[in-house]
């Protein structure tokens, strides 16, 4: 018996329809536009994809969109001066700047410099920290998501045994922390590059969380029957037989994993639309914070 495929792109439109309806309400009765401003500095390809499809989003929920496209060139002093005057200008909600930057910049720097309030991606240290002590805060978008697509899965979290592969600042760290607060009440496990014997902290798992970013490391012999799987990677694999020249798979090798498991996301229509429903989620936030002040 195959698992059930969760459908993270119609839970993201059904997300996103709401929304659109907060923001056309919010502006009506305070004259608050919800505001994005995304910066993306160069033309990596992956990241093009992402700003564009964010994008969409602002369009779709009736969001003003304040893009930027800076050239490989911008200096770190540049884009710094760029997000001072973001900061500073109380038409804009929520800042974003699309990782990674070119080497010449101190993504660090980049992150510190975004006013939390305007944090929409939650990197920043003041969000992180509200996060960990249950205090009100922008929630990393892609942690959100996931957690947003085991509630509408209707997957049990208390008590559960979550396995997060994966220990990144973006993704696994703040999912770990996410999953073991008492709102969602498992017993959490994080896997990463240390770990010894993979194979046997995840065939425990009774949701397992691929953050790896390798391509079909989770293996069928990898995971208990049963057991909820949600792959948060996103790999472009050549291909030749492609369009495109390559293909996106996850961290799972959905096909084998798919009749083991009891539920699986898919790569793509999995969990990357609901990190950009987050976003929205989060500027829609920043911008009813604004109205109230």
């Amino acid at each position: 018996m195959s698992a059930f495929v969760i459908d993270g792109f119609s839970i993201a439109a059904s997300v996103r329809s709401r929304i659109t309806s907060e923001v056309s309400l919010l502006k009506e009765k305070t004259g608050v536009h919800a505001c994005l401003a995304v910066i993306l500095v160069g033309e990596n390809p992956a990241s093009v994809s992402y700003v564009t499809g964010k994008e969409k989003a602002l369009a779709e929920t009736g969001m003003i969109d304040r893009s930027y496209r800076l050239p490989e060139s911008t200096t770190e002093d540049e884009l710094l001066g760029l997000i001072k005057t973001l900061n500073s200008d109380d038409s804009v909600h929520g800042i974003l700047v699309q990782l990674p930057l070119p080497g010449h910049i101190d993504e660090s720097r980049v992150i510190m410099s975004i006013v939390p309030e305007k944090d929409v991606d939650g990197f920043h240290p003041v969000n992180v920290g509200n996060m960990v002590i249950e205090r009100p805060g922008f929630l990393p978008c892609t942690p959100r998501g996931v957690l947003v697509l085991l509630r509408e899965a209707g997957i049990e979290t208390k008590g559960a045994h979550a396995v997060v592969v994966g220990r990144s600042n973006i993704v696994g760290k703040p999912l770990s922390i996410l999953l073991a607060r008492r709102e969602y009440n498992a017993t959490v496990t994080v896997c990463h590059t240390g770990t010894r014997n993979l194979p046997e902290m995840t065939r425990q798992a009774d949701i397992l969380i691929a953050a790896a970013g390798s391509p079909a490391m989770i293996t069928a012999g990898m995971v208990k029957p049963g057991a909820a799987v949600i792959d948060v990677g996103v790999n472009r694999v050549e291909d030749p037989a492609a369009k495109k020249g390559f293909r996106l798979c996850g961290d799972v090798d959905f096909g084998p994993v798919s009749e083991i498991a009891s539920y699986i996301t898919p790569v793509p229509r999995g969990v990357g639309p609901m990190t950009i429903a987050m976003l929205m989620e989060n500027t829609l936030q920043a911008a009813k914070n604004t109205a109230e002040k």
